[in-house]
């Protein structure tokens, strides 16, 4: 009976010795790692080329007496422009533009000829923009702001002895779109409508009014994403 149990307990050694010689042979199934979620990063900047197109209109006087049938043309502009946008959520961002611009005014109507003067305008723009998601690369908006127009660097022309104009508070209204080329670089369309009027003074007050300049704001350029 003893000699039948201990060849019962070598074979069941024996056994269990070529199952783990087996398991060790097997190869080894790593568990698939946890997936990290992607960074995100809410700042983006943009360089662009404006095209700056005022529509203009005016109301003037002289000597307190309106002056029947007189307006002003406004020249357009091309300078480049940097802008920052900070992402709030992936839909909702805040966008700060940074330029300045020079044009040149001249008389219309019963002005028509008159040579007014010139003038630099820091228009800083701040929109709250939504941004439409699930397109794929194609990244449209809209936004909604206000600008502070700083005039300076006025020159008077002509006959006329000094110019001034106004800053002011003015709305603004936005539409536009970023292409991505790749995580980081995009391609981007803009285009801002301001509506934007200053009070002017010419010889010393002698004649004044109100302008509108209301220019339409095309740019186009390059986007970068942190």
């Amino acid at each position: 009976m003893s000699r039948r149990i201990a060849t019962l307990a070598a074979a069941a050694a024996l056994s269990l010795g070529a199952t783990a010689a087996g398991a060790a042979d097997l190869p080894a199934f790593a568990s698939a790692p946890v997936p990290l979620p992607a960074t995100w990063s809410p700042w983006l900047v943009r360089l662009r080329v404006l095209g700056i197109l005022p529509d203009p209109g005016a109301k003037l006087t002289a000597g307190g007496a309106p002056l029947a049938g007189a307006g002003v043309s406004i020249t357009d502009s091309a300078v480049p422009e940097l802008d920052i946008s900070y992402f709030f959520t992936r839909n909702i961002s805040a966008e700060l533009i940074l330029g300045v611009t020079r044009h040149s005014i001249q008389g219309t109507g019963s002005l028509a000829g008159a040579r007014i003067g010139s003038t630099w305008i820091l228009p800083p723009t701040l929109t709250l923009q939504y941004h439409v998601d699930g397109l794929g690369a194609f990244r449209p908006y809209v936004g909604a702001g206000v600008t502070y127009s700083a005039f300076f660097g006025e020159k008077e022309r002509g006959a006329f002895t000094s110019f001034r104009l106004t800053s002011g508070f003015a709305p603004a209204l936005q539409a536009g779109f970023d292409y991505m080329l790749d995580e980081h670089w995009g391609l981007n369309v803009d285009v801002k409508k301001l509506f934007l009027d200053t009070k002017v003074k010419l010889n010393a007050g002698a004649v004044r009014g109100r302008v509108d300049i209301d220019p339409w704001i095309v740019g186009a350029g390059i986007v970068y994403k942190f």
